[in-house]
């Protein structure tokens, strides 16, 4: 089991080394990944509460994103907590840091979690915003790698939990 996980890790840090990318890069990608931040997700959520309003539609959908974001929030904490993984740019040569350094741990991403859980909930109500939700929700998830503060398996980690969530969240 051992010799599983290391080969994982190993396939991990290969991946990052890949994708943590220049400097012209990075500045498009240090621009996208605030769309999972604390602040946008929660201006998008009461903004979406609002637009509800007028728009009764999409209130389920607000509804569950707003459930979603809350409860992978807190096990993402958790799970933080428990596994304390290290930040790549802290434990791997030469990452190309961009932005501040995080004090928290790495394992799941947040901001994969954030924006996954807001954008999972309107593709499953709406399936025609896929086309246009999904590809934001990668390039954010995306963007932690580029910019060095997670690891691929990170924002995956985070994607799935907020998919998880969503879909308990929906089926209930």
């Amino acid at each position: 089991m051992d010799r599983m996980f290391t080969g994982l890790h190993k396939v991990d840090q290969q991946l990052f080394y890949k994708i943590n990318g220049s400097k012209l890069y990075r500045s498009f990608f240090g621009m996208i990944t605030h769309l999972g931040g604390s602040k946008i997700s929660i201006l998008s959520i009461l903004s979406l509460a609002f637009i509800s309003l007028f728009y009764p539609s999409i209130r389920p959908a607000v509804l569950q994103a707003f459930l979603v974001l809350s409860v992978s929030h807190i096990i993402m904490h958790f799970i933080k907590r428990s596994v304390k993984r290290i930040r790549p740019y802290l434990s791997l040569p030469d990452v190309m840091l961009h932005g501040h350094p995080f004090e928290d741990h790495s394992f799941p991403s947040g901001h994969s979690t954030a924006i996954f859980s807001m954008t999972i909930p309107f593709m499953l109500h709406f399936p025609a915003a896929i086309m246009f939700l999904f590809p934001i929700s990668v390039l954010v998830a995306y963007s932690r790698v580029v910019l060095g503060v997670h690891y691929p398996s990170d924002v995956l980690a985070g994607a799935f939990l907020a998919l998880a969530i969503a879909v308990l969240v929906f089926v209930v």
